[in-house]
C-alpha cells in the first residue's frame, strides 16, 4: 500500500531525511511517497512560513490521493495545514506533533518537546493545547535555525543535546519529543546517549497510519472536515478551486 509523507517546505534534502526515517518503521507491504513541496518556503519557522506553505502542501496531498496513497503525514512539527488537509482529502491525514504527543503519552506521564526557534515554540505549545498535553508537556526551543540542521559544520545538534540536557534537569521530563522533522536522523543517538525514550513524529505517523489503514479507517466527511464547498477561486489561487484540485 501507498502512504504519503509530504514535506511542505521546499528543501529536498529534509525530504531524504524524513523518507529516511519512515522507510526504517515502515512495514514491509507499505510503499512510502516522499515527496517535497514544489512551492513554498524553504523552511518553515513560524505562522508566515506556515501561512504560504498551504498551496504547495495541498497540492501535494491531492496529487497523493488521485495517484492511490491511502493516507498522508505532513512532515512539519507545526502540524501545518492540518485541518485543511483533512478537509481536502478522504483519505486519513496525520500530522507529526499530534502523532508524536500520542505515542509519548502511552509511555511518560511528563515530557518536553525540544524544537528549533522561539518563533516556533509559541505555536508548539498552542497545539500541545489543543491536543490535551497541557501539563504534562513542556516546550523548549534549542534556538536553531531549522536548516542548520542540514549544515554538519554548525553548532545545531551540540545547542539540541544542551536543551535536552536541561529538560531532564529542570522539566523533570522522562521522555523527549523531537520538535522538527529535521531532526527524525537523531533520533537513536539520541537515545543511546540520554537512555530515555526520544520520539520522532514522522516515525510515530508512519505506525498510526499504517494502523488506521488496516481498520480501514478514513476521514470524517460531516461537519469540519466536510468536503469544501465547490467556488471560483480568483488570481494566483485560481488552480486551487477544491473542485479542480478534487478532479481527476
Amino acid at each position: 500500500m501507498k502512504l504519503l509523507i509530504v514535506n511542505p517546505n521546499t528543501t529536498a534534502s529534509m525530504t531524504e531525511k524524513i523518507a529516511d526515517a519512515a522507510n526504517r518503521v515502515r512495514n514491509a507491504t507499505t510503499d512510502i511517497i516522499a515527496v517535497t513541496s514544489s512551492m513554498g518556503p524553504a523552511s518553515i519557522e513560524g505562522y508566515y512560513d506556515e501561512a504560504l506553505a498551504l498551496p504547495g502542501l495541498l497540492l501535494e496531498v491531492a496529487k497523493g490521493e488521485k495517484a492511490g496513497a491511502r493516507a498522508a503525514v505532513i512532515a512539519c512539527f507545526d502540524d501545518t495545514g492540518l485541518d485543511a488537509a483533512r478537509a481536502l482529502a478522504h483519505i486519513p491525514v496525520l500530522g507529526i506533533c499530534e502523532s508524536a504527543l500520542s505515542a509519548t503519552a502511552f509511555i511518560a506521564q511528563r515530557f518536553t518537546i525540544v524544537t528549533t526557534m522561539e518563533r516556533s515554540r509559541l505555536p508548539l505549545e498552542g497545539l500541545v493545547h489543543r491536543y490535551g498535553m497541557a501539563g504534562r508537556c513542556n516546550v523548549r526551543a534549542a534556538d536553531i535555525p531549522v536548516l542548520s540542521l542540514e549544515d554538519p559544520q554548525s553548532n545545531a545538534r551540540d545547542r539540541l543535546r544542551n536543551e535536552i540536557a536541561a529538560a531532564l534537569r529542570e522539566d523533570k521530563s522522562e521522555a523527549i519529543v523531537l520538535g522538527c522533522a529535521g531532526m527524525a536522523d537523531l533520533t537513536m543517538d539520541l537515545r543511546r546517549e540520554f537512555g530515555i525514550p526520544v520520539i520522532d513524529g514522522v516515525a510515530a505517523a508512519v505506525k498510526q497510519a499504517e494502523g488506521l489503514i488496516a481498520l480501514g479507517l478514513s476521514t470524517a466527511k460531516r461537519g469540519a472536515y466536510a468536503t469544501p464547498v465547490h467556488k471560483p477561486y480568483l488570481g494566483a489561487l485560481t488552480s486551487f478551486a477544491p473542485q479542480d484540485l478534487l478532479a481527476g
